[in-house]
């Protein structure tokens, strides 16, 4: 089965000298099944995009509802990235950019790049369109009331048209980074020189894929270190790591709650690779195609509702085995290497049910044998969502070394499997 637990350059400004792509009035790589819709008009750009990526399109105040209680001021933001699966090809991506209370400092303020967790596949699930949640919130309130300006991209395919690659590393980085660049540009009170990625679930790959990516895909940018916690990350290239058998998802066929995962990554992780041919008619059973067109328009707390009254097991979502094309998308999905030019903080709840302790070691594990420096941290009791509010334990005193330029020595040397 999967890899992955479902159970879970100079900056410009806008009106810099541009080379600009003009929209296709019939999008050759529009998808029916892309959960499009049912946002404000923010979202949209219906005029040429910048071929440049991370230049900012618009911003606006963002309403009380989704700003936090301890930020200062919130913007939402829409920028320009690349297409992941053509770099030709410009698109847009939207987020919001909390701000600390106060006045910042003459050097500005640092910035978190914050990668969010699976939210769901429709543009409504867009974290820049809903209220955080109390977790979340608590967690974000903690860097902002200590001085950190946070980035938080929505991803592609969240809010603006488009599929949502959901667990694509390459499209998560780039939207990360882009935000961090349209950002810089927009905002003179952000310190450029001072800048940390940091996500939790789906966005502990988005926040380590950025760094992984920056020094090819945004070198201008000062990324210093990572902070990923709830690690959901696989790498085929492990070289001499030492791995762990994952254990095997879905052994309850009774917590119906799994096809809500199953269906987000059959369209945003599996058929995103390759629209054309990978069909939902193809592969979905009939009783699982109530949960395909759910997938459209709620997001993962009412998907998990809706599968739990629908009761479908796993072993009736598909109507062909998948085994090839899981295969597949593994493959294709995979970091191809998890050598990290800047330092990684990574944080476990041990009994963490979402993504799998043993799997985290696996990637963490790579890591070090690729030389990346990681300090690695587990918590025991912690699950996966509460081993957040727990790595604020570890994690301010790794952000302000790297942040302040000071070595981090890592912890691969005592690095042991999860007990």
């Amino acid at each position: 089965m999967h890899s992955v637990s479902r159970k879970f350059a100079t900056l410009l400004t806008a009106s810099a000298v541009l080379v600009w792509s003009s929209p296709s009035l019939a999008d050759p790589l529009a998808d029916p099944w892309a959960g499009d819709g049912g946002v404000p008009a923010f979202y949209t750009w219906n005029q040429p995009i910048p071929a440049r990526p991370g230049i900012m399109l618009r911003t606006e105040t963002a309403p009380a509802n989704v700003s936090l209680p301890a930020a200062g001021r919130a913007e939402r933001i829409l920028y320009s990235s690349t297409d992941w699966r053509d770099p030709a090809r410009p698109t847009t991506v939207s987020g919001i950019v909390f701000f600390p209370k106060g006045k910042a400092p003459k050097s500005g303020w640092p910035v978190i790049a914050w990668a969010h967790g699976t939210t769901g596949i429709a543009d409504v699930c867009a974290p820049s369109v809903l209220p955080r949640s109390p977790r979340d919130a608590e967690f974000l309130g903690y860097w902002l009331d200590h001085g950190y300006a946070i980035v938080a991209t929505d991803y592609a395919g969240l809010g603006t048209p488009g599929v949502h690659p959901y667990l694509q590393y390459k499209p998560e980085g780039m939207s990360v980074l882009d935000a961090i660049r349209a950002s810089l540009a927009r905002y003179p009170e952000l310190d450029a020189t001072r800048i940390v990625t940091m996500g939790q679930s789906q966005g502990s790959e988005g926040a380590i894929a950025a760094a992984y990516l920056a020094s090819s895909y945004a070198p201008e940018l000062a990324i210093k270190g990572t902070v990923a916690t709830g690690i959901v990350a696989h790498t085929q290239n492990t070289g001499s790591a030492a791995q762990l058998p994952p254990p095997q998802l879905y052994q309850d066929e009774n917590d119906y709650g799994n096809s809500a995962y199953e269906i987000l990554w059959f369209l945003g992780a599996a058929r995103s690779l390759d629209p054309a041919t990978v069909r939902p008619e193809d592969y979905i059973a009939k009783t699982g195609w109530p949960m395909l067109e759910e997938s459209q328009k709620a997001c993962m707390s009412g998907l998990r509702e809706y599968a739990n009254v629908r009761k479908l097991p796993m072993s009736q979502f598909y109507k062909r085995p998948i085994d090839a094309l899981d295969k597949a998308t593994t493959a294709r999905s995979a970091f191809p290497d998890v050598h990290i030019a800047t330092p990684v903080f990574t944080g476990t709840g041990l009994i963490d049910t979402a993504a799998q302790p043993a799997k985290q070691y696996n990637f963490i594990s790579a890591m070090c044998a690729a030389g990346t420096t990681v300090e690695w941290h587990y918590y025991p009791g912690k699950t996966h969502s509460t081993a957040v509010s727990a790595a604020l334990a570890d994690a301010p005193a790794f952000v302000k070394a790297v942040m302040d330029g000071r070595p981090v020595t890592g912890s691969c040397a005592e690095l042991v499997p999860p007990k």
